[in-house]
C-alpha cells in the first residue's frame, strides 16, 4: 500500500511539474517587445480600430454618434427639427458608406390597442424612411417595419418612459440590398 501512496505521489509531482513548464513556455513571446504590437492608450491612434465606435464606417460609430433613433411626439408621425437633424446625419452616413442598408424600425409607447400602435409605429418608420430618401439615400437600400408597441426600450407606466418608446430606430446592416 506505501509504494502505492508513492507511486500516485510521483506520478502527481510530474504531472504537475510537466503542467507547470507548459505554462511557463506558453507565456514566453519572443517578439513581446516588438513595437508593432503595442496599443495607443492615448486615442491618437483611434480611428484605426476597424468596427469600434471610433471607426467612422462603422454601425457602432453610426449608431453611438450620428444617432440611430429619433423621437415623436403622443400619436404624432410628423418629424421634428432635433429628429431631422439626426435624419440628416444618417443620410450623410448611409450615403458616405453604400456598402450598408438599413432597417427603419417603427415603435410606439404601451397606451392605446395593439393595431392602432402597429399602425402608428409603421407611420413613423415610414416618415424617416421619406425623410431619408428626401435627402438622397437610396430607397432600395431602406426597408420599414413597424412593431408597435410590442418592443419598449422602457416599462413604466409615466411620460418619460413613454416618450422614450415614442421612436424610429435606423438598424445598420451589411449586404441586405435586393
Amino acid at each position: 500500500m506505501k509504494i502505492m501512496n508513492g507511486a500516485k505521489m510521483t506520478y502527481l509531482s510530474k504531472t504537475l511539474i510537466l503542467c507547470a513548464g507548459l505554462a511557463l513556455a506558453g507565456c514566453t513571446n519572443p517578439d513581446r517587445f516588438d513595437d508593432t504590437n503595442t496599443v495607443d492608450l492615448n486615442g491618437a491612434n483611434a480611428g484605426g480600430l476597424a468596427g469600434s465606435a471610433q471607426d467612422p464606417t462603422s454601425p457602432a460609430y453610426f449608431q453611438q454618434t450620428v444617432g440611430d433613433r429619433v423621437l415623436f411626439a403622443v400619436d404624432q408621425s410628423t418629424i421634428g427639427a432635433e429628429a431631422q437633424a439626426t435624419l440628416a446625419g444618417q443620410a450623410q452616413w448611409l450615403m458616405s458608406n453604400p456598402e450598408y442598408t438599413a432597417i427603419i424600425e417603427g415603435h410606439a409607447d404601451e397606451q392605446g390597442t395593439r393595431e392602432y400602435n402597429l399602425a402608428l409605429g409603421a407611420r413613423r418608420a415610414n416618415a424617416a424612411h421619406e425623410y431619408l430618401v428626401s435627402q438622397g439615400v437610396a430607397a432600395s437600400r431602406l426597408k420599414v417595419v413597424s412593431y408597435g408597441k410590442e418592443r419598449p426600450i422602457e416599462i413604466c407606466s409615466n411620460e418619460a418612459c413613454y416618450a422614450q418608446n415614442r421612436r424610429a430606430v435606423t438598424v445598420i446592416a451589411a449586404g441586405l440590398s435586393s
